[in-house]
């Protein structure tokens, strides 16, 4: 596993961190040195993970929270700064996507992705915001990461809600900047393109899988540490450097 030693004592919050990109982003960044606190609403997966973590010499705190529900993002906000500090490394990780014709009218399916990938980063966001532009006031350096994904600005059937949340997300990393950049808070919005995760498991349609199972035959897959290694890459750099956008793709993926 890839390691940045200038990591070292930053106290980083990662959502969805009960698997996928969002679990090897915290194994990334406690094997870096960093405080990692974990939020997933599986409890039982986060204690794993923790577990993992602070057996390798690092220090973990799993968190239990759902991100559609306010109360339980401020009391997951008041456990890590009891435990760990502010927070000075915030990874909005969590989505969901579940892919349907627009014409099944799925709104629970509409609601739950809105809620999670657009309103539960807003709510993460607002909670831990202040913590980002105090540490970056004391001289220190604070990122806000958001993992967005190229359905933000590319066309694929079906998918015209989760896009739609992402995009969304993508426009509001780079609103943020206008607003946390003055105050030396980076805000970087990474975009992956096919990526081995838990993200299919969520479908409930056998012709989406098969969709998705033809698409990643051609073009391969990008793994869950591929990511986190681009998420340790852009929150190493020198305070003063922000790369705003990044694309990753699997080389065969147009």
């Amino acid at each position: 596993m890839t390691s940045y030693e200038n990591l070292t004592d930053r106290t980083a919050l990662i959502t969805g961190a009960a698997s996928g990109m969002g679990e090897a982003i915290a194994r990334l960044l406690g094997a870096s040195g960093a405080r990692v606190a974990l939020l997933s609403r599986r409890a039982d997966r986060l204690t794993t993970l923790a577990d993992k973590i602070i057996a390798d010499g690092g220090r973990a705190l799993a968190v239990p929270a759902d991100l559609t529900d306010s109360a339980s993002v401020d009391a997951a906000a008041a456990r890590v700064r009891a435990e760990f500090g502010p927070v000075d490394l915030v990874v909005n990780n969590a989505g969901v996507m579940l892919p349907n014709p627009i014409t099944d009218g799925r709104e629970d399916q509409w609601q739950r992705m809105i809620d999670t990938n657009l309103v539960g980063a807003l709510r993460v966001i607002r909670t831990f915001v202040p913590d980002l532009v105090e540490s970056a006031r004391a001289g220190r350096t604070a990122d806000l990461v958001d993992i967005s994904s190229i359905g933000a600005h590319m066309v694929f059937p079906n998918y015209a809600v989760y896009s739609a949340t992402k995009a969304a997300l993508t426009h509001l990393s780079a609103s943020l900047r206008s607003e946390l950049g003055p105050q030396d808070v980076r805000v970087t919005n990474i975009e992956p393109g096919a990526t081995q995760t838990e993200l299919t498991d969520h479908l409930d349609s056998a012709e989406m899988v098969a969709q998705l199972d033809a698409l990643f035959t051609t073009t391969g897959l990008l793994s869950a540490e591929e990511i986190a290694d681009v998420v340790g890459y852009v929150t190493s750099r020198p305070r003063h450097v922000n790369l705003r956008q990044i694309v990753v793709l699997p080389t065969r993926q147009a």
